[in-house]
């Protein structure tokens, strides 16, 4: 679970309300009608600009930013290095008994296209095939809530125009145009905090995660493919460690 987001979230709530507590007349920031232009103006452009199950896959969209589990390099790198050299020494069938103690779902399907004796060209087309189709999933995730932070500004400007309009027209009661400005900007502001404090910055974690998953892919791909071609324990290390910055290959190297 990634605790940041929540915190983040979170936090970024708490000290805006503070803010506004302490600054005094917070109930002028609780308006139900700029709520619904703003977040319900939103949510019904999102469902025109994409399908429905694309729209209906946004509660899984956040909750990947929530509970997505990257492995470690370290970890991964280790794991195939003790791989190659059980491959190198009993070869690939006994790593058969290794399939079931792995949880990832790629992991375990590169593994088995090793034991079933399929070849490196195979194995690497299969898998590069599944990574490009989780990156389009990801990319089009990303574009709904990039979509949606963009969006909500927008609908608040919206509603802060209808809000002008009805201010204007009772030009003829000087003394309701304060209170009707305020009532007016309200859904900038709703449109503005739901942007930057939570569709934005979502879709950039979704980003960081989609990359970072992305890349321990092609490592558990490419490690699958150097044991297929039987290449040994240190050459598939070396070959692993490429994919991690030159500060920390010390950190992540695994042992033989």
């Amino acid at each position: 679970m990634d605790i940041a987001t929540i915190i983040g979230v979170v936090l970024g709530f708490i000290v805006i309300s503070g803010a506004i507590v302490v600054g005094g007349g917070w109930q002028m920031f609780i308006h139900l009608p700029s709520m619904a232009i703003t977040i319900g103006g939103m949510l019904c452009a999102t469902l025109i600009h994409f399908s429905l199950p694309q729209f209906l896959a946004i509660f899984s969209i956040v909750k990947k930013t929530i509970l997505t589990k990257i492995p470690s390099q370290s970890e991964l790198i280790q794991k195939m290095v003790n791989y190659a050299a059980i491959n190198r020494r009993d070869g690939a069938l006994a790593l058969e008994q290794e399939i079931h103690s792995v949880n990832d779902s790629f992991f375990s399907k590169g593994l088995q296209m090793l034991v079933d004796g399929q070849d490196p060209e195979q194995i690497l087309e299969l898998m590069s095939m599944e990574i490009e189709h989780l990156q389009d999933r990801h990319s089009k995730g990303k574009k709904i809530l990039e979509y949606m932070g963009a969006a909500a500004p927008a609908f608040g400007m919206i509603g802060t125009l209808i809000g002008l309009i009805q201010m204007l027209r009772n030009l003829d009661s000087p003394a309701s145009i304060g209170s009707g400005m305020a009532v007016a900007l309200l859904t900038t502001f709703y449109g503005a905090l739901s942007a930057n404090l939570i569709f934005l910055p979502l879709a950039g974690k979704l980003g960081f995660y989609s990359k970072a998953e992305a890349t321990a892919m092609e490592m558990v791909t490419e490690g699958i493919c150097s044991i297929a071609r039987g290449e040994n324990p240190t050459t598939v290390r070396e070959k692993l460690q490429a994919f991690v910055c030159q500060s920390r290959r010390e950190e992540v190297k695994a042992n033989i």
